[in-house]
């Protein structure tokens, strides 16, 4: 079990080997958690969510209710379902997704991952492109990485820009939706 702590909320996590950085939160995540502000009014989507600590701490700060997670590992999703019962956060939703195919829920102030970077750009590109489509005009999309170049240019090329923090090694994106349609043409 993990124990953290991130501001005034503790959380109790169980996880499971073969689950993203199961023995302790991971660092990257942390970074871009230590930037986000959320308001009582945010509408939240946990992007691969994992174990759940992102959906579940944003759940402390907004109603619970206004929380998606998903993921497209079934025993990441069992795990986050039970940790956000035992983390007392039973209202927030928990789904199975490949990134976006697997629901149809929109209207998000804020969408936050830490997207599989390790491999090809399909994921995080899916990922930026079908997220923007799913943000409110004023929304923002959240995004930590360990590579800066790729994620900055996709980016900017559908936002118009984003802002860029190096935290201990990781790149926090922050981008907002400022227009209903991309900025440029897709990469």
């Amino acid at each position: 079990m993990l124990v953290v702590t991130i501001g005034a909320v503790t959380l109790r996590l169980q996880t499971e080997p073969g689950l993203f950085s199961p023995q302790w939160a991971d660092a990257g995540t942390l970074a871009m958690l230590s930037l986000i502000t959320f308001d009582p009014k945010d509408k939240v989507l946990d992007l691969g969510c994992g174990y759940g600590l992102v959906g579940i701490l944003a759940a402390h700060h907004v109603s619970p209710a206004q929380v998606l997670m998903v993921d497209n590992d079934p025993t990441a999703v069992a795990i986050a379902r039970r940790n956000a019962d035992a983390n007392g956060v039973p209202n927030v939703t928990v789904g199975l997704s490949d990134g976006l195919r697997g629901t149809r829920e929109s209207g998000f102030t804020k969408i936050i991952s830490n997207p599989p970077y390790h491999v090809d750009f399909s994921v995080p590109k899916h990922f930026i492109e079908k997220g923007f489509n799913r943000l409110v005009l004023g929304g923002t999309m959240w995004m930590v990485t360990k590579r800066r170049d790729w994620y900055r240019n996709k980016l900017g090329a559908i936002f118009g820009g984003c802002r860029v923090n190096e935290i201990g090694g990781y790149y926090v994106f922050e981008a907002t939706k400022l227009r209903s349609t991309y900025a440029r043409s897709r990469q």
